[in-house]
């Protein structure tokens, strides 16, 4: 059975949504002010740790920063770390304006466009510490049959113009 295929329930827990994020940072007044200025996040609390909670709706907190004692992030060849975190965003316009703010602001951006499967368009960034984070838009939903995009429509683009010159089907 292949893995996109729906299947019965074994457990008894059903994720509603993902939660947040909680990450060191080497230096927490500056990834504040990452979150907040450049990604548009609310600061909700800080506690007795150092720790600080940012906000993007309704949620008490959607990212938590936790100041390292290293002061740095550990090598790319020191073992398991975390890739990224995506965030949607409302839609393609969204991507264009956030990717000239990302630029003026000498964030540096990782990838643009459509890499496959999901069929989303995304900007991909890396917070001061190199940690990356994406936004992106348009991502395929998948019905109760369990049904994917073929791998014949993924149509990988490397810009975000190449992306809205070249849509999707909107069906598969």
């Amino acid at each position: 059975m292949p893995d996109t295929a729906a299947v019965a329930k074994t457990t008894p827990i059903n994720v509603r949504k993902l939660g947040h994020l909680v990450y060191e940072v080497s230096d927490i007044e500056r990834t504040t002010a990452f979150w907040t200025e450049i990604l548009g996040f609310t600061v909700s609390d800080r506690n007795e740790f150092g720790m600080v909670f940012l906000r993007c709706a309704g949620d008490h907190h959607s990212i938590a920063l936790v100041p390292s004692k290293k002061h740095a992030r550990p090598a790319a060849d020191a073992g398991l770390r975390f890739h990224h975190l995506a965030m949607e965003v409302d839609d393609m316009d969204v991507l264009f304006r956030a990717r000239d703010f990302l630029q003026e602001r000498g964030i540096p951006i990782d990838f643009e466009g459509r890499r496959g499967p999901g069929g989303n368009v995304g900007v991909e960034f890396m917070d001061p510490d190199g940690y990356m984070f994406e936004i992106y838009a348009k991502m395929d939903q998948v019905g109760p049959d369990g049904h994917t995009r073929p791998a014949e429509q993924f149509n990988r683009v490397t810009t975000l113009e190449d992306a809205l010159a070249q849509p999707l089907p909107e069906s598969w």
